[in-house]
């Protein structure tokens, strides 16, 4: 990729026909496109981040960014001219697959080389970057109550316990779902997820609070059966409370102060310790995205997980939708067949579920990812993908499935934020990077979350929610390997205690992703 900040559009790849505005162009400016001083003219004005045609392109042709195929022409296109959704449509490579074919060997750091960071040990191996106290609803009909117990400790001087151990906090776990489910994969599914939450390695202790008589029952988590988490409730102080025995709001918030209280005394014996790299499970999510998306952000995020994987750690790729148009790339780097069908599986499956409800994955790109310069689906997920690195595909994952192998792997989540997010966590990443060029401010009750800015005009505009600005790629300030090692600096840091400015201003977004009726 070509970054020369002389040039006001970036060129991504020797075999594109389209090149994406740095800056602003105005209609009529010349410029260079290559080395060999060939030139276009801008025949209207193109937006940053958007496309311009670097040479003629017939009607019905290929349009091709990052080497690959985004689309294909729906009318004859002249050097110079604005390409986007008006001249364009999808074109997918779905059923052309191979498997395996470009698996690389990963090269390992020696533990000295991957280092450390300081986190608390669980006794059932896991390791967390955070110690909270977690106040979990079995429903909507108890979540209220689960915030009145957490607010109640909304002033305690945790930071008192010290850099090195104690509690990070009370957290209330409330949502929207619970009740109303028909039995079945839908049931499975938010069970699945509330069960991440309160087995995660970032929980030292849990407050579960139900209503009584919800579809969730509390039993489910407390009792004998555990969903056949039990090797992870090794060590794990869990206590529940139900409303309709307890007394209603009044009186189940007071009780479940008392026990809270109980629960913060049992995590303040826990301790940072030094942990190797290889514990750190990393969720990636990008949102809000961009044109920079794919060309900054994204693969500096994905070199950063590169750097994980050769540590011995798990970087997890999610986003199904986000995916599609791009799965080719990762059946080929799958470690071996089977586990490159099961992306194809995925894909298929998605492509069912969205049937049932009559959408489909041209319903992506968002408004706001047109307006930032993507066309389609292709196009975003070709940027996507590019958050995983160069790395072997080792496995794929269910929506909230526990995390069990090192490695890259894929999770099935929707590529709506909130709900992706909650997946990632259930399945027990204990960190997560989201980059965004439009701009997003979510967190995760209980994982910290880091913000990657596109570029550097969102860095500057939302400040107070971006941890690392890679605009500075799009500018030439820095190449892509710079930013990645800045990111992974960073996670490194923040696994060891350093908050993000997600946890500074308090986003504890949770959504389960419901997939099936409404009873």
């Amino acid at each position: 990729m070509d970054t020369n900040t002389d040039k006001p559009i970036l060129v991504l790849n020797a075999k594109d026909n389209v090149g994406v505005a740095r800056l602003p162009i105005s209609e009529g400016r010349e410029i260079v496109v290559n080395e060999q001083n060939d030139k276009v003219s801008a025949r209207e004005t193109i937006l940053p981040g958007h496309k311009l045609a670097l040479r003629p392109i017939a009607k019905g042709s290929l349009i091709h960014k990052y080497g690959e195929t985004i689309g294909k022409a729906t009318e004859d296109i002249a050097a110079g001219a604005w390409v986007h959704t008006h001249n364009v449509a999808p074109e997918f490579n779905a059923g052309h697959y191979e498997f395996a074919t470009q698996s690389p060997v990963t090269k390992y750091f020696s533990p000295e080389e991957a280092g450390e960071f300081l986190g608390y040990a669980r006794e059932n191996g896991d390791v967390g970057t955070r110690n909270y106290v977690a106040v979990i609803a079995t429903s909507n009909c108890s979540s209220h109550v689960t915030e009145l117990i957490a607010e109640h400790f909304s002033k305690t001087d945790f930071a008192s316990d010290g850099p090195n151990g104690g509690v990070d906090g009370v957290v209330a776990i409330p949502h929207q779902e619970g009740c109303g489910h028909s039995q079945g994969e839908d049931t499975w599914q938010l069970e699945r997820t509330i069960a991440g939450m309160i087995y995660h390695p970032n929980v030292g202790a849990v407050l579960m609070v139900s209503l009584g008589c919800e579809v969730n029952q509390i039993s489910k988590y407390i009792g004998t059966t555990q969903l056949g988490q039990q090797a992870f409730r090794k060590g794990k102080l869990i206590v529940g409370l139900e409303m309709q025995v307890s007394g209603g709001t009044r009186a189940t918030v007071a009780a479940g102060i008392k026990e809270v209280e109980k629960l913060i005394e049992h995590c303040r014996t826990m301790k940072r310790t030094p942990q190797p790299m290889s514990r750190i499970i990393l969720g990636t999510n990008c949102g809000g995205s961009d044109a920079f998306s794919g060309i900054s952000a994204n693969p500096s995020l994905g070199y950063a997980s590169d750097l994980l994987v050769r540590s011995g750690g798990t970087s997890v790729l999610a986003e199904i939708p986000e995916c599609m148009g791009a799965e080719h790339l990762l059946t080929r780097r799958a470690v071996d067949e089977a586990t490159g069908r099961k992306v194809v599986d995925v894909v298929n499956w998605y492509q069912q579920y969205l049937s049932r409800f009559g959408g489909n994955f041209n319903d992506n790109p968002s408004p706001g990812n047109k307006m930032g310069g993507i066309t389609n689906v292709c196009e975003k997920s070709l940027g996507a993908v590019a958050k995983g690195g160069t790395t072997a595909l080792t496995g794929v994952f269910a929506y909230a499935e526990r995390i069990n192998k090192p490695g890259f792997v894929l999770m099935n989540t929707p590529g709506y934020d909130p709900v992706s997010l909650t997946g990632l966590a259930a399945g027990g990443a204990n960190m997560i990077c989201f980059t965004t060029g439009r701009g997003s401010a979510i967190g995760n009750p209980v994982v910290p979350v880091i913000k990657v800015a596109t570029n550097s005009r969102i860095a500057k505009i939302m400040e107070d929610n971006m941890d690392v600005n890679a605009g500075t790629v799009v500018e030439g300030e820095e190449t892509i390997y710079d930013v990645g090692q800045r990111i992974f600096d960073l996670i490194r840091r923040v696994a060891s205690g350093e908050r993000t400015k997600a946890e500074t201003w308090g986003h504890k977004e949770f959504v389960p992703w419901r997939i099936g009726p409404v009873m």
